[in-house]
């Protein structure tokens, strides 16, 4: 007798198979420009050959992770004393109102790096090295996994395995690292990197003389289960257990100039160490050392020594990350003596800031009074601690209250060291002394920010904030509000309009994102929930 197969179990079939069915792939290819990267190098040469004269001090630019304005005791947290963190604020100038260019590290570190928007060379959105491989993947995650605050996005194509390798900062930019290196700068990255672990876009092609550290987002501070230290998982935040499985395998591994070593050292520790020896062996000419301290950043791992200072505090998870603070600003004291010691300490810039606002999504800090915290475009993800130092050169004590944004570390380091900018490109930074006397002018008249559909504008006192694909928009006076709690947009949609018009001519010079975003990032806005591209 001859069999039929019922109608249901076609489309049954059928289902399946549209679900695991690989989803295409992107139509663009990264492929970088060759003839750009040959501009880049010409203006590199000129650059070289010019005699403009500058003053050529070392500088110390020290870059944090994930550590927001109330991780500090500059800000009267009450919670970890940073004494030699605050003594950077009291010996120079703390910027009040500092911005950073994404709420995410790699964009973030991107923008610091080449002076500009991340959006004006497609580095919108955080490198992912995986996406969805089907619809099932899609709906699993979605239904099945918990991953509060993250969703899923339903994503029609994918990168090719290809091109995620080799996403990273475009090998077409200049970094400040390039610019001081053809001035005659001895350069040095030490911690994260964070843009790249292609050979295009390691940190040894970016004009570092020497590199220390890792290529990633994270990695181990030492490795898990070592005699003295304090490991302590978050159960509670989905990222968590990510970082504990990556360990320190390929580009989570630990690199000294690009090539993979073992470190047995808290790596906290380790990044001081490698930075005094640098300065040590470079303190009789021009230097510049990005310390990337990847602290406080998860996964959390303190010494001993430290988490006991914490003892009063109940929960494990902020005992170790108050005491993972406490390393750090230790640590950053001791780079600051070492300067002192060597009598340099007048002859160096001391720039400080974090990549971005706390990670309140791990639950081991809160932002204290700003809403939200990183991947947000609220004050709590975008607003960070920023302070320069230079004795002799910058008056202590001086509280400077205009906007500024990280971006206008690259040119402020360029301007000291009279580096003349690349003429074939726009540089959003300002140079941030020629502003500490002059209170009639501010650096910018608007701060851009933007990831996909989400997109925000810092304008005068006001903040927009708005996603275009949820059709949702905030308005706050951040001048009078920086807790952002009074939404202004019923009264005042004309002037909401304005702001996003102001957003949409400057987005019309962008580059298109070079990968996409692969989840919604969603916060709890009055009694609604909000999203966010990443």
């Amino acid at each position: 007798m001859r069999k039929f197969i019922l109608p249901g179990s076609i489309l049954l079939t059928a289902l399946v198979i549209y679900l695991i069915w690989p989803l295409p792939a992107n139509d663009s290819i990264l492929n970088w420009d060759k003839d750009d990267m040959r501009k880049k190098r010409e203006l590199l040469e000129a650059i070289e050959k010019d005699e403009k004269p500058g003053l050529q001090p070392n500088v110390l630019l020290i870059l944090t992770d994930d550590l927001g304005v109330n991780d500090i005791s500059y800000y009267g947290n009450g919670k970890v004393s940073t004494p030699h963190i605050d003594g950077i604020a009291r010996s120079g100038i703390s910027y009040d109102q500092a911005y950073t260019a994404s709420p995410v590290c790699s964009p973030s570190r991107a923008a610091i790096l080449t002076g500009r928007y991340p959006q004006r060379f497609g580095f919108e959105f955080q490198m992912h090295d995986r996406y969805l491989a089907n619809r099932l993947e899609y709906l699993g995650f979605k239904y099945f996994v918990k991953s509060h605050p993250w969703l899923p996005r339903i994503m029609e194509k994918v990168p090719r395995q290809e091109d995620i390798d080799l996403q990273g900062l475009p090998p077409s930019e200049i970094t400040i690292a390039e610019l001081l290196k053809s001035r005659g700068y001895t350069t040095a990255l030490i911690g994260k990197w964070h843009l790249g672990s292609d050979e295009q876009n390691k940190p040894c092609r970016f004009g570092f003389d020497y590199q220390y550290g890792f290529l990633d987002s994270h990695t181990l501070y030492v490795p898990e289960g070592t005699p003295g230290i304090t490991d302590q998982k978050i159960e509670k935040d989905f990222t968590d257990q990510y970082m504990w499985k990556d360990g320190r395998n390929g580009p989570h591994g630990i690199f000294r100039d690009c090539q993979p070593i073992e470190e047995g050292e808290h790596l906290t520790d380790a990044i001081t160490r490698e930075s005094i020896s640098f300065i040590r062996q470079n303190r009789s000419q021009p230097f510049f050392l990005l310390a990337a301290y990847n602290a406080p950043h998860t996964p959390l791992q303190a010494p001993d020594r430290y988490v006991k200072m914490f003892q009063h505090e109940p929960d494990p998870v902020k005992r170790v990350y108050y005491a993972m603070i406490r390393q750090l600003d230790d640590n950053i004291g001791l780079l600051l003596n070492e300067l002192t010691d060597l009598e340099i300490r007048d002859n160096t810039m001391v720039i400080f800031l974090s990549d971005n606002g706390g990670a309140s999504y791990t639950l081991t800090t809160d932002n204290g009074p700003l809403r939200g915290g990183k991947i947000t475009d609220f004050e709590g993800g975008l607003r960070v601690p920023f302070f320069m130092s230079w004795e002799g050169r910058i008056i202590p004590g001086i509280k400077y209250r205009s906007p500024v944004i990280a971006m206008d570390v690259f040119t402020t380091i360029a301007a000291i060291a009279g580096c003349p900018l690349p003429p074939d490109r726009a540089i959003d930074g300002k140079d941030l002394l020629l502003y500490i006397d002059n209170d009639s002018i501010i650096p910018h008249q608007h701060l851009f920010w933007q990831r996909g559909k989400s997109k925000a504008i810092r304008s005068g006192d006001w903040k927009a904030i708005w996603n275009e694909e949820f059709r949702d928009t905030l308005l706050y006076n951040v001048q009078l509000d920086p807790t952002e709690t009074d939404d202004r947009y019923v009264n005042n949609k004309s002037l909401s309009h304005e702001l996003i018009r102001i957003h949409q001519r400057w987005s019309g010079n962008l580059s298109e994102p070079l990968w996409p975003p692969i989840v919604h990032f969603r916060e709890m806005v009055d009694e609604r929930w909000f999203y966010f591209d990443n």
